[in-house]
């Protein structure tokens, strides 16, 4: 397992909006997509926080209105990233570690490339992919 690379299991393109976008319009967004997060980027497709599920669960623990807010208000700007080289057991350690489900892919030039789950390393293990289906990263 650890000559398998996180380019060969990332889901890529990833689901990106702009730190302005509406709060309540990402959400529709992860809706619309079946997806649990969002990657927030600048106009160079560089990484400048994550908008989760988890965070609109805050939201409403708040009363808030996700109609009054946006991206940014709510969105986690320390976030831990990957390289597509990396190991699937490097990731896997980094979400243990964290606590995370979500670890955007970046490349220094090319700034968001795809985004590694738990849900993908769980696949992966099933044998539902056989991770050799993106090798173009690694």
């Amino acid at each position: 397992m650890d000559d398998v690379f996180v380019g060969s299991l990332m889901t890529s393109p990833v689901t990106t909006v702009p730190a302005d976008t509406p709060a309540k319009a990402a959400a529709a967004l992860m809706l619309d997509e079946g997806i649990s997060s969002v990657v927030v980027v600048d106009e160079d497709n560089q990484l400048e926080g994550v908008l989760t599920s988890t965070d609109f669960v805050a939201i409403a623990a708040a009363e808030a209105s996700a109609a009054s807010f946006s991206v940014a208000d709510h969105m986690t700007t320390d976030v831990v990233t990957t390289t597509a080289q990396a190991s699937i057991v490097d990731v896997a350690d980094l979400l243990i570690e964290h606590g995370i489900h979500h670890v955007p892919v970046v490349d220094d030039t090319e700034g968001v490339v795809g985004m590694v789950t738990t849900t993908d390393l769980t696949a992966y293990l099933s044998g539902a992919v056989d991770g050799e289906s993106a090798r173009a990263w690694t």
